[in-house]
């Protein structure tokens, strides 16, 4: 179908996802194991039954603790078994219970006396102080004792057969809910053996999977365990997973490390506090748990509260104390260093209680939620990586380990799992062919390639340039003298840079930021003759550079100037080489092209004008709540290129996926959204053609975002064409790639990982829907990810074959890299764009609010900062390669 103008003006139209137009033939076969795991269910005809659940104090106030209620309903199925027929039933943990067949009423009220483990003798500030042994023992209702009002009410039905019609192509709700029940009986099952949980992941708490990140920080390694409907049935989908969690131990050691000092007098306790706080310790010596909510502004030895002590007439009166007295008077637990340093605040704020920072240890598998350090994540990842038949050891291990077959819900639904990797068919396609200068063809092997002795296909003219050091330890003449010979070898015609290194003013070393960047563009501009062509810029850290952003700002921005930033380490020719890969494409060159793009044989593309499209958004890190998403959505042109990019970007609300800027609407003749500006681009780089083919790839969005993928941003789209003109009606496909999941594919004679180019389409591929899995990308270290793509709707008309051929020549265009990349490269730009225009915001937002928190709010009030402009003499450039 069509988009039309009716489309976009009158009623909008529903679409649903399309099915699978078949499945491709091309490539060589290849035979593969996957980490599926095949489910038989016998129980077809029976029925799920879902309960509501609702957990309140004796005073009919609602619980709100996080994870209370898993003790609660454990309770009531030990203490109310003959009640509840003796059923067993999964819990989520939150207000949602499911049995196999029906409890036997509709409603039930349960009263449950649950031991507080927060509870326990400690220093208590004002009012009251800590009660002694005498009191507990006299008192009728134990007061570290809860008494709970559990209410379960019957709330639906869910037949299994759901999930057998889903199997044959019947997707319905009532198969997202049956699946669903089989997970929670997962997280449930994994619940019970003393498990974190983090969606459908599973960490147990052994040493043994934990791995040391830094800062006090530990990778703990476990295991993603999830059904899903495939073309080969119900399956167990399995996989090694990665999470994050605190250090366990003593406070004091965690906050060492995590401030990687060695003194405990060096510790910032204002940061130290942000930290700590809800976090769970043990206290000893009494090994209660609780919740840590603040730590006291003086320390151990000067901290007071009030302790309220019994007279010899037996009345009450109060004596102040320190909490260093109380504990090494009152309660005779010596304290060797506790003195000098905060106290603990594990109470409420009107009732706080204060524990010495000696006696608390952190629980374990406490998850660490905060942005990961440059160092850290390389840590994570180096740790994390496994060979292929590595991984498949390890996997066959926790499947054993786990032990569903005991489960006793898993037995009443007729669940059984195998214990064997299932078989699929794959196919490698070949590999496409590249043309690079002088008119001759590169053939990549096994996904790369590489420019010895061959010359890039369009090379630019570096005519006037300059060289910029921020005091980085780099012979930066000698430098720019073997870019120049590098660049000659590629065809790279460069000139010497301005005779003058711009070296940074060592009185600047020490100022912000901003300020350095802004003292040495005021020495270029009153030094150089004319405006570069192009800056390189020399950095001393490689990673995250406090310079970088206000850099690119102030060039791309305002000056309209590209510029490349390194921070060398190891100098040689193929870091040189890589360096003018990038140079060259964001000065207008091209490194390589498919040879299929300058001949008309590309399918659906070389005969039509075609546009690519590639959407992103990138959000801020986890847990900050006042910093805008930046949404991105590149364009190719020039058609029939498909290698030459240019990007769109704006902000966006914090945390927001779906894109809401592709058409903004301001009068009849104005649209200020994303998309218009790139047609507009497409149509004059194009010798003004209109693309009657729109193909866009997004990026970042869950299969339960799908249908807005299709409805809302595809008609944001539709609309800003109508705007342009309403007498065009060009044809839509849309595209999602997904690379957060947990599906990997295993040769079945070598221990190698997949060969790239490899694409299956059958057996663990959805039951109806269109997608595939591409492993484009060589793997040479760790187990391949494949990207899955799901081709939502087709308008153009792809065969299976057509559209894996595109994606594969897709991963081929990257500009920037000599190897195939794992995902096509509109995306992978999207990406980058993003990244590198976040950094403006970031910078902005450092340097505006660091003094006053004017604007910034929460997400819902949160005014959203527009990004500046580009220079329009970057604006269609290749900036962000």
């Amino acid at each position: 179908m069509s988009s039309t103008k009716g489309e976009a003006t009158g009623s909008k139209p529903n679409r649903d996802l399309m099915a699978r137009p078949g499945t491709g033939m091309k490539g060589q076969k290849i035979r593969l194991l996957t980490n599926h795991f095949n489910v038989g269910m016998t129980n077809a005809d029976g029925h799920f039954f879902h309960y509501s659940v609702a957990l309140s104090y004796e005073d009919g106030t609602p619980v709100e603790l996080k994870g209370i209620g898993r003790r609660i309903l454990e309770q009531v199925h030990q203490t109310y078994a003959v009640e509840l027929a003796g059923k067993d039933f999964a819990y989520d943990g939150e207000k949602s219970l499911f049995t196999i067949g029906a409890l036997p009423g509709n409603k039930f009220e349960f009263d449950v006396v649950l031991e507080d483990s927060s509870s326990s003798r400690t220093a208590r500030g004002s009012p009251g102080g800590s009660p002694g042994d005498g009191d507990r023992k006299r008192s009728k209702k134990q007061p570290w004792s809860k008494a709970y009002k559990v209410v379960i009410k019957y709330a639906a039905k869910i037949p299994m057969q759901a999930i057998a019609n889903a199997l044959r192509g019947q997707d319905s709700e009532q198969y997202q809910e049956a699946v669903r029940v089989l997970d929670i009986v997962l997280r449930q099952h994994a619940a019970k053996r003393g498990c974190l949980i983090v969606r459908q992941s599973f960490f147990h708490n052994e040493p043994r999977n934990f791995v040391n990140l830094g800062g006090g920080v530990l990778g703990c390694r476990g295991f993603h365990s999830s059904f899903r409907a495939t073309q080969g049935g119900l399956s167990l989908n399995m996989d090694v997973s990665t999470t994050m969690i605190v250090q366990p131990g003593p406070v004091i050691d965690f906050l060492l490390a995590n401030q990687n000092t060695k003194d405990p007098y060096q510790i910032d306790w204002a940061k130290a506090k942000r930290m700590l706080k809800n976090l769970r310790i043990k206290a000893n010596p009494s090994n209660m748990e609780h919740k840590i909510t603040g730590l006291t502004d003086m320390p151990c030895k000067e901290q007071t509260f009030m302790l309220r002590q019994k007279n010899g007439d037996g009345g009450v009166h109060e004596v102040e104390l320190t909490v260093y007295e109380y504990f090494t008077i009152h309660r005779r637990i010596p304290l060797q260093y506790s003195g000098d340093f905060p106290c603990i605040n594990v109470g409420k704020p009107k009732r706080p209680t204060f524990i010495p920072l000696e006696l608390c240890t952190l629980v374990s598998l406490q998850r660490y939620t905060k942005a990961l350090s440059n160092l850290q994540r390389a840590s994570l990842v180096e740790q994390s990586r496994q060979k292929p038949q590595e991984r498949m050891k390890t996997l066959t291990e926790a499947l054993h380990a786990s032990k569903y077959k005991a489960d006793p819900l898993l037995g009443s639904a007729g669940i059984s799992i195998s214990s064997q990797f299932t078989q699929v068919e794959g196919r490698v396609l070949p590999t496409p062919k590249l043309r690079v200068g002088d008119h001759q063809d590169l053939f990549p092997n096994k996904g790369r390639w590489n420019f010895n002795q061959k010359l890039l296909v369009e090379p630019v003219k570096l005519e006037r340039w300059a060289a910029v050091n921020f005091s980085a330890r780099c012979d930066v003449r000698k430098l720019c003298m073997d870019l120049q010979r590098c660049g000659k070898m590629k065809g790279i015609f460069i000139n010497p840079p301005f005779e003058h290194i711009f070296e940074e003013n060592p009185q600047y070393r020490r100022s912000p930021a901003p300020v350095r960047v802004e003292k040495m563009l005021e020495t270029l501009k009153s030094t150089l003759p004319g405006s570069p062509q192009f800056l390189l810029c020399i950095l001393p850290e490689k990673k995250n550079s406090d310079l970088y952003g206000p850099w690119k700002k102030r060039n791309l921005a305002d000056l309209g100037v590209v510029t490349q930033c390194i921070a060398p380490t190891k100098i040689n020719d193929q870091y040189l080489t890589n360096v003018l890969l990038k140079i060259n494409a964001k000065l207008g060159g091209m490194n390589s092209f498919l040879a299929t793009e300058l001949s008309p044989t590309l399918p659906q593309i070389s005969k039509v004008p075609t546009i690519i499209i590639g959407m992103d958004v990138s959000h801020g890190s986890p847990g900050r709540a006042d910093v805008p998403s930046i949404a991105a959505v590149v364009s190719s042109r020039q058609w029939p290129y498909i290698s030459r990019y240019r990007a769109a970007v704006r902000t966006q609300s914090p945390k927001m996926e779906m894109i809401d800027s592709l058409y903004k609407k301001v009068s009849d003749n104005e649209d200020e959204g994303l998309f218009r500006e790139l047609l507009k681009d497409f149509y004059t780089s194009s010798k003004n053609v209109k693309p009657e083919h729109i193909i866009i790839f997004r990026d970042g969005v869950s299969e339960s975002q799908f249908n807005q993928v299709i409805n809302i941003e595809l008609n944001q789209i539709i609309e800003a064409c109508n705007h342009l003109d309403e007498s065009w009606s060009p044809k839509f496909t849309v595209i999602v790639a997904q690379k957060n999941h947990h599906t990997k594919f295993f040769q079945t004679n070598s221990p190698e990982n997949v060969p790239p180019g490899t694409v299956i389409d059958n057996a663990v591929c959805h039951p109806k829907t269109n997608d595939f899995y591409m492993c484009a990308h060589a793997g040479p270290i760790g187990t391949t990810r494949p990207t899955h793509y799901h081709v939502l709707h087709d308008e153009i008309g792809f065969s299976a074959d057509d559209m894996q051929e595109l994606v594969h020549s897709l991963s081929y265009v990257y500009q920037r890299s000599t190897t195939a990349i794992s995902v096509v490269a509109p995306i992978c730009y999207a990406h980058l764009a993003a990244a590198q225009m976040a950094q403006f915001v970031k910078f902005d937002e450092l340097s505006e609010t660091s003094s006053s928190h004017g604007g910034v709010a929460t997400a819902g009030s949160f005014q959203v900062p527009a990004l500046p402009p580009l220079h329009r003499n970057v604006r269609s450039s290749m900036f962000f390669c």
